[in-house]
């Protein structure tokens, strides 16, 4: 097959930079293909800036990511290799700083160094495929003294105590290495993100305190409980990081790099108790590391754990956010969203009123007797049902958790009627408020509703900004509420179905 050459350039405006910074990328070994550039960072992280159609000629499209640069991108190509062909995806990572980049790439091979270069002044993408490589051998030495000191059966013996001083020679060495290669490559943004390839027991090492340091090796190395060895590498876990750095922002190891924090920490709870209470203390410890730094730093780390709080459902976790907004310092982005979380725990009490809001006619409403009987103004207060409890559910159809809630509900929901005075009804009659208000999500939801037979559905208009959601403080999907029928009070606010059952089996026992 004969070779089809095109010359693409994308022009990206960069924050301080004195013109733009072109992207020249020669495609070959392909009949043609789709080129798109995605952001790794910030609010619009994965999405796409840009995508153009490769064709013949040279092509120069600004790119607008002033506020971006320097950052990490992911270049994607949907190549088709014959023009009968369906399109292929492959990826490559890139780095854009205040360089002019020239890629000659072949989208198959697209990060193999014989298929696929920069031109030879290139720095930033250079260095960091250096860095990654050399990182990875020593790294690997590492781990082969790691793996010997924690399985080797007689910690007490001359030869165990040799390992362990040749693993701190190691650490003492690999710690100088990072440190050349950051101040050797300080002008470039690569360099801010190789502190996060420390390990933690190099960390301590690194400070120059022998003592400290075999003490830290002694309690990750010895034959102790995985939770004491655990323990020690958390408690070191943010030794060495610069919070004081803006350019971490631009990274997304940042991001990686807490997750795997979380992850570490909760490992150490036993139940599910355990964890709940957990998670607000790991937030805690976290912010409280950045809370030194730079205020933006700091304001994303309250950031990364309101969307954590908020996305599982965590009142607690909230709470604890509640003195960092408080405070000026700190440029978190979602102040609004956790000071109307927070009025929203404090409203919203068990044994509490429940908001109450007007069932509007004019909304799409299924599921309800007659609806257009309603008289002008009847509130979900006022509107009679014969089950024992109401169950405000709000929901996307389109929102991954929710569709996983509503399927576990559903199912439950056709199991648990039972006999009234007037006839056999649910214990529990749902009101599914849609938070779907968009042309792509509205006909999902009216796909899926009438797989929901026996509920009350109500799309809210506006969506999370409706007079509905407002009322009960809803930022995010789902949120279920369980109230009185006949005192309109709050009888529980469950999580899950469990919580729900769990609730309702309480509530009986009264």
């Amino acid at each position: 097959m004969a070779c089809t050459f095109f010359l693409l350039t994308f022009g990206v405006v960069g924050r301080g930079f004195t013109q733009d910074i072109t992207i020249k990328i020669h495609l070959r070994g392909v009949y043609e293909s789709k080129i798109t550039l995605l952001s790794l960072t910030g609010t619009n992280a994965l999405k796409p800036i840009i995508s153009v159609n490769a064709s013949h000629g040279t092509h120069l499209l600004p790119v607008p990511v002033a506020d971006m640069l320097p950052a990490e991108f992911i270049l994607r190509f949907d190549y088709k290799e014959k023009e009968t062909s369906t399109p292929y995806p492959s990826e490559k990572r890139i780095i854009i700083s205040n360089q002019d980049l020239e890629l000659w790439v072949n989208p198959p091979y697209c990060n193999n160094n014989d298929s696929t270069w920069f031109q030879k002044n290139e720095k930033e993408n250079t260095v960091s495929e250096k860095f990654t490589k050399e990182n990875g051998k020593q790294k690997e030495k590492l781990s082969l003294l790691q793996n010997f000191l924690m399985n080797y059966d007689d910690t007490q013996s001359q030869f165990y105590k040799q390992g362990i001083e040749e693993y701190e020679k190691r650490c003492g060495s690999y710690n100088q290495w990072l440190k050349e290669q950051s101040t050797l490559h300080k002008d470039l943004f690569i360099s801010h993100t190789f502190q996060f390839c420390r390990d933690v027991a190099c960390n301590v090492s690194f400070k120059g305190d022998a003592l400290s340091a075999t003490l830290s090796l002694s309690k990750c190395m010895s034959k102790g409980s995985e939770t004491d060895r655990l323990q020690s590498v958390i408690a070191h876990y943010f030794d060495g990081i610069d919070f004081k750095d803006t350019l971490l922002l631009h990274t997304q190891q940042l991001n990686l790099f807490i997750t795997t924090y979380v992850n570490m920490y909760a490992s150490l709870a036993k139940t599910q108790a355990g964890l709940d209470s957990l998670y607000p203390l790991i937030g805690k410890t976290a912010i409280e590391k950045a809370r030194l730094g730079n205020p933006k730093v700091y304001g994303w780390l309250v950031d990364y754990f309101y969307k954590g709080y908020e996305s599982t459902n965590m009142p607690a976790g909230i709470k604890m956010l509640e003195p960092y907004i408080n405070d000026t310092t700190c440029l978190t982005t979602k102040r609004q969203a956790i000071e109307k979380r927070l009025k929203g725990i404090k409203t919203l009490t068990i044994g509490t009123l429940a908001p109450d809001f007007i069932i509007n006619t004019s909304s799409n409403l299924t599921g309800f007797e007659n609806p257009l009987s309603f008289k002008t103004g009847t509130t979900f207060h006022q509107y009679k049902t014969n089950s024992r409890y109401k169950l405000l559910l709000f929901w996307s159809a389109d929102c991954g958790h929710c569709k996983d809630l509503v399927s576990k509900l559903y199912t439950w929901y056709n199991q648990q009627h039972v006999n009234t005075p007037h006839g056999v009804y649910p214990i529990v009659d749902v009101f599914a408020l849609s938070l779907d208000n968009t042309i792509t999500e509205i006909p999902i939801w009216q796909n899926t509703i009438t797989q929901l037979q026996g509920w009350k559905h109500i799309r809210c208009e506006g969506g999370i900004n409706s007079t509905e959601a407002n009322a009960y403080f809803i930022l995010s999907a789902p949120v279920m509420i369980l109230i009185d029928t006949k005192t309109n009070k709050i009888c529980a606010i469950p999580g899950n179905t469990e919580e729900l059952k769990h609730a309702l089996d309480e509530i009986s026992k009264k």
